[in-house]
């Protein structure tokens, strides 16, 4: 059975309640999974995984998010060699042009450690509470869980 990791790093809990939707649409689609906060992971350990989905808030104007900072820099240093991800984040529409630019950032550093794109990132404003940002979420999974069976 294939293994997804998901990693979170959340302040007001949207972005766990973002990690939880996806790991339960995985599981929903035969994907074992695990979820864990960003900071108690190390990037190492992504690799004992099929696919590995980041869900990341954006700080102030468009920072990344403190605690998945290092994370984000490690990855600079790692081959992920083809290992299928996915980034799904909130964020707030109010910053803008730096609306979920973690989300972006994240992606484009994955995909720069070798990593193979299952799914384009998706955004959400605020909290996942609409029907159609669950809609996205499950899309976004099952498409990340076709790449790997």
């Amino acid at each position: 059975m294939a293994q997804a990791k998901v990693l979170f790093a959340s302040i007001t809990g949207n972005n766990e309640d973002i990690a939880d939707i996806v790991a339960e649409a995985l599981e929903n689609n035969g994907i074992a999974t695990e979820v864990d906060d960003i900071s108690m992971v190390e990037v190492s350990e992504i690799l004992n995984y099929d696919i590995c989905v980041i869900c990341p808030y954006t700080y102030d104007e468009g920072s990344l998010p403190d605690e998945g900072l290092d994370f984000y820099e490690e990855l600079a240093d790692t081959d992920l060699n083809g290992l299928i991800f996915g980034v799904a984040g909130s964020g707030d529409t109010f910053y803008g042009d730096d609306y979920c630019k973690a989300v972006i950032d994240f992606d484009q550093q994955l995909a720069q450690a070798n990593g193979t794109r299952g799914a384009a990132p998706v955004m959400i404003n605020l909290a996942p509470d609409e029907d159609a940002d669950i809609q996205k979420l499950d899309a976004f999974a099952a498409e990340l869980a076709a790449k790997v069976q």
